[in-house]
């Protein structure tokens, strides 16, 4: 059994954002409605074009990654008829998860006391640009606008002197990170309704998800009055401790190393560097004197790991005791054995898929394909009571699909 067994939403939502929030649900075993346009349905199935990316035909991982294991109906909710199905889906529903802008809810009659209407104990989850308060919480947004940009990230990963701002790594970066937050706060909404029978409106941001992202450095920040600055582009990343920090091999690769106790750590470093001979070094015998010597310590591991490949240091790094990982890239982390015996990456139907990241007694989640626009129509609408002649005379109006 899975945790969110026998959970219904409803979902009202397009792009990556909040569709997101709907897959992580379906992971974890609720069954997810997703009401699109009866006609034009979600935007983000005309998104073929990703960067450098371009996908023709289907399957089409921009519209899987947020909407796999979901069931689809077309409906026309700016239409009488329309609006009334969607109310009676919520009637059964446990939860109302949307991205609709505050006047479009209004105007569809699909906000909060409106749905609570017909369904009272409904938890009501509401994704944002930039949250349901101030000034600006009727405007709209995008990861690299709200989270990105907004939230401090781009800023705080572009190094002085680079040109323009580094942009986001991916599609939807801070979308599945935000939903993946939305997911959760809903998950606890639940609980709560399980427990006090009252239930909750759940709201989630992009801007919010983003300054959580940098909430370490935010917090530095506001604290001491000055802001993050990046190192340069090719610098070690760290001013006293040559054991954290990116180092180069001699086929182009990077390796990170992260060991925040650089005492603890030296001497097996440099034993397995080929330089035990410094593991005794007085220079760097102490935290102070590491510091005061980082740019040899630096020098030292910058050419014995630019001496040997990847993939020399992957099996000579095998029985290093401080942290330490290869950077890789989208491709490259589908050959990573750590990420297949954790099931990281998972099949959904013809594509492989990223898991959402919660496992639940060590097993990883069944990944089911996103649905074909408007796909289980008829069947949501039979579910509903309706009769073959009430769903053709809807089809004929345009009301569904």
């Amino acid at each position: 059994m899975k945790p969110l067994d026998g959970i219904r939403v409803l979902e009202v939502a397009m792009y990556g954002f909040v569709p997101s929030a709907g897959a992580v649900l379906a992971d974890w075993g609720a069954e997810v409605v997703k009401v699109e346009h009866a006609v034009k349905g979600d935007p983000q199935r005309g998104l073929r074009q990703t960067g450098t990316f371009r996908v023709d035909g289907d399957p089409n991982p921009n519209v899987e990654h947020a909407n796999r294991g979901k069931r689809s109906i077309g409906l026309d909710i700016g239409q009488p008829e329309g609006a009334e199905l969607l109310l009676e889906l919520a009637r059964r529903a446990d939860v109302f998860l949307t991205s609709l802008l505050p006047a479009a809810r209004t105007k569809l009659g699909i906000d909060v006391d409106d749905i609570r209407a017909v369904n009272p104990k409904i938890v009501y989850a509401r994704g944002s640009a930039l949250g349901p308060r101030g000034p600006e919480a009727a405007k709209g947004g995008y990861d690299m606008t709200a989270f990105w940009a907004r939230g401090a990230t781009a800023a705080s990963i572009t190094p002085p002197g680079v040109e323009g701002i580094i942009p986001a790594p991916a599609p939807a970066y801070g979308d599945t990170i935000s939903g993946t937050n939305l997911a959760g706060g809903i998950a606890a909404a639940l609980l709560k309704r399980e427990r006090t029978g009252e239930p909750s409106v759940v709201d989630v941001s992009l801007l919010g998800s983003g300054l959580w992202a940098m909430g370490h450095g935010i917090a530095l920040s506001q604290h001491l009055g000055k802001p993050w600055i990046a190192p340069a582009l090719g610098a070690h990343g760290s001013p006293g401790n040559p054991l954290s920090g990116l180092y180069a091999t001699a086929d182009g690769r990077y390796l990170s190393l992260v060991m925040l106790q650089p005492t603890r750590f030296w001497a097996d470093v440099c034993r397995h560097i080929d330089r035990p001979e410094l593991a005794d070094d007085p220079r760097f015998a102490t935290v102070e004197q590491i510091a005061a010597h980082i740019d040899e310590a630096t020098a030292v591991l910058r050419e014995a790991i630019g001496s040997r490949t990847l993939a020399e240091w992957t099996e000579r790094f095998g029985t290093l005791s401080g942290p330490w990982a290869p950077v890789q890239d989208t491709l490259q982390v589908g050959e990573d054995p750590q990420i297949r015996a954790n099931e990281y990456l998972r099949d959904a139907g013809d594509l492989q898929l990223v898991a959402n990241p919660v496992q639940f007694d060590v097993t990883a989640p069944d990944l089911a394909p996103a649905p074909e626009f408007a796909a289980q129509t008829e069947e949501i609408l039979l579910e509903l009571g309706l009769d073959w002649d009430r769903i053709l005379a809807l089809k004929a109006a345009s009301v569904v699909t």
